[in-house]
């Protein structure tokens, strides 16, 4: 087994608000890596009651949803509509459709799509500006 095998696809990104949960997307989600972001998640939810997200997709191939615990999906899926007021989603693909088709239709999360090159719009948007440095797609 490679070293690398063993990097998460999701990577935090420090950014200058305590009450934005951004992350790095990066590769193939396995179902290990979903269930730490629903953890990672919990924690901000801990923090703050309200938080905006960010999503920053790099180099991204797909998620193994199926892996992922029925349960796990079902309390994410509460959690988010409790908590969550904005989410912005950075590059492709554009899976906000997806996530809006299974969220109850009254769901008061605003979401925005933007593409890799517009990120600074998204960052506009949430009032926010990222502390670490991206992470680059590979052959960049």
């Amino acid at each position: 087994m490679n070293f690398l095998d063993e990097v998460p696809a999701i990577r935090r990104i420090d950014t200058n608000r305590a009450d934005l949960f951004a992350v790095d997307v990066v590769g193939h989600v396995t179902a290990a890596d979903a269930e730490n972001l629903f953890g990672l998640l919990e924690a901000a939810y801990a923090l703050h009651n309200r938080i905006d997200v960010l999503v920053r997709l790099v180099d991204h191939d797909g998620v193994d949803w199926a892996d992922v615990s029925d349960e796990t999906i079902e309390q994410g899926t509460a959690d988010a509509v409790a908590h969550i007021g904005r989410c912005a989603a950075v590059g492709e693909p554009d899976w906000i459709p997806g996530a809006q088709a299974i969220l109850p239709a009254s769901v008061p999360i605003e979401f925005r799509h933007f593409e890799a090159e517009d990120e600074a719009a998204a960052w506009e948007w949430l009032a926010a500006k990222p502390i670490s440095p991206p992470v680059m797609p590979a052959g960049s």
